[in-house]
């Protein structure tokens, strides 16, 4: 037989015999290894932010750690060790598609687009994108916004949504964009932006820690109602398993209702003052159904 028939041969057996891609088995890596990987974000209040160095806190900390405590039982590991890295609204994706993070429980979004890389858990808080301004500076609405410059996050659904409004509406707004929310806050507490348009929970919970909080107030109407969730590694049916029925146990349980309380009607750190945000009807109605329905 010729060389290059040989080599074709071979070349034609090896694609013949090639495995399919084999799916993410998130458990098998954290049973091997002994450590399961989180992600947190340092000011996403309340459901993930910093009080004091390295010490995560907020509601969906919280969830993470019932993940934890799940998957201890599951692979019958109860001295797993548990790493902790903090993420921005920029690499949270990549750190999960990579395989360096196995779970990310912030204030992330779930959508349609974000889906075609991450899986998502089950929903566990409705928002939409709204605007944090300073009382003096009289902004009730987004046509206040016209030519000024308006904050936003890098990485965000709201950045998008504010640059679509922007362009339809054709306001000529300057959107500038902070790497984190504290950054982007600070644009507007320094007057170097008129508003932050963000995630109108996500500005409260800026607004209840600032300086100064009679200051602010959160103006305009939603743009559009987004669903937040849990993010983790795609195509892995037994993580998320393990992930939504620890969730969906929860909200069956009473224990998800007062973890929501604790977080969003009670005074929270760093300066013990209550958000009084009662659960929205959208919440309320995924308490029975337990969807992972993204946004489009």
């Amino acid at each position: 037989m010729k060389l290059s028939v040989l080599m074709a041969s071979l070349a034609a057996a090896v694609l013949f015999t090639a495995p399919a891609a084999q799916a993410a088995d998130t458990l098998a890596k954290i049973a091997e290894s002994g450590k399961i990987s989180l992600a947190y974000r340092e000011s996403s209040v309340p459901f993930s932010y910093l009080d004091g160095p390295n010490k995560p806190i907020g509601f969906s900390v919280e969830l993470s750690n019932a993940v934890v405590e799940a998957v201890k039982k599951k692979l019958n590991k109860p001295n797993l060790q548990v790493s902790l890295m903090a993420v921005t609204s920029q690499n949270r994706i990549p750190l999960i598609t990579n395989g360096t993070i196995d779970l990310e429980c912030g204030s992330t979004t779930n959508n349609t687009a974000r889906g075609k890389d991450v899986a998502f858990a089950v929903n566990h808080f409705y928002t939409g994108t709204r605007l944090l301004t300073k009382k003096s500076s009289k902004i009730k609405d987004y046509a206040d916004l016209a030519k000024k410059t308006v904050a936003s996050t890098t990485g965000t659904t709201n950045a998008l949504v504010m640059r679509k409004y922007n362009t339809e509406k054709n306001l000529g707004m300057d959107i500038v964009l902070g790497k984190d929310h504290a950054d982007a806050f600070l644009l507007v507490e320094s007057d170097r932006a008129v508003a932050f348009a963000m995630d109108d929970i996500l500005l409260f919970g800026l607004i209840a820690n600032s300086k100064n909080p009679a200051d602010y107030e959160v103006v305009g109407e939603s743009l559009q109602v987004e669903p937040y969730a849990c993010m983790l590694p795609k195509d892995d049916p037994a993580f998320k398993k393990l992930v939504d029925d620890t969730f969906t146990a929860m909200m069956k349980s009473g224990e998800f209702d007062k973890l929501y309380t604790k977080w969003f009607m009670q005074p929270i750190p760093p300066k013990n003052v209550p958000l009084n945000l009662p659960m929205s009807d959208q919440l309320k109605e995924n308490l029975k159904a337990f969807s992972d329905k993204p946004a489009t």
